[in-house]
């Protein structure tokens, strides 16, 4: 993690692979596939992505393969109890405003994974993220009051950002109102 406790690239691969091997078993090979499409989706192709290997997860105790099977054999990957362990860290891990794809990439691999964390802990990783979000309108608003005099594009286009961080925190607001 980040210094903030926010994922680093390698960590949202892990957030990925586990998060999906809680919701159901996978041949090594769908894992893979599975997670190529998500993040490639959020930020592109990224080699700094995929360089994180699944068979390094299982070295480490968090996923077993079916019969001890090797990577080379494809697998059926399940999470292990160490696994869902980290999977619920990964899940508390701080936020960082969603302005970087990488940042995105862990909002949206948060959001896609914060199903397997209790209500009331869905509810406080939420308010997490409502809190990033506020703090990137003040940073946005600030700006915006900086220059007064700036360009006209360049301030509708803030006031444009301000206005989307706005309705995406109302929509959260909803969202951990249900989960209280």
């Amino acid at each position: 993690m980040f210094r903030d406790h926010s994922l680093v690239p390698a960590e949202a691969i892990r957030l990925a692979a586990l998060g999906f091997l809680a919701e159901a078993p996978r041949p090594y090979a769908a894992l893979s596939a599975e997670i190529r499409h998500l993040t490639s989706r959020i930020v592109g192709p990224s080699p700094e992505l995929m360089g994180t290997s699944l068979e390094l997860l299982r070295y480490e105790g968090l996923v077993e393969a079916a019969g001890g099977a090797t990577i080379r054999d494809n697998p059926e990957l399940s999470i292990t109890a160490a696994g869902r362990q980290a999977l619920s860290v990964l899940l508390r891990a701080g936020l960082r405003a969603p302005v970087g794809d990488l940042a995105r990439l862990g909002l949206v691999l948060k959001l896609r994974f914060l199903h397997h964390l209790p209500d009331a802990e869905q509810a406080e990783q939420i308010a997490q993220v409502i809190g990033a979000g506020e703090a990137e309108i003040a940073r946005l608003e600030d700006l915006l009051a900086h220059d007064p005099k700036a360009p006209a594009l360049y301030r509708a286009w803030l006031d444009h950002d301000i206005a989307q961080m706005k309705a995406r925190l109302a929509w959260l607001q909803a969202q951990r109102g249900s989960r209280s």
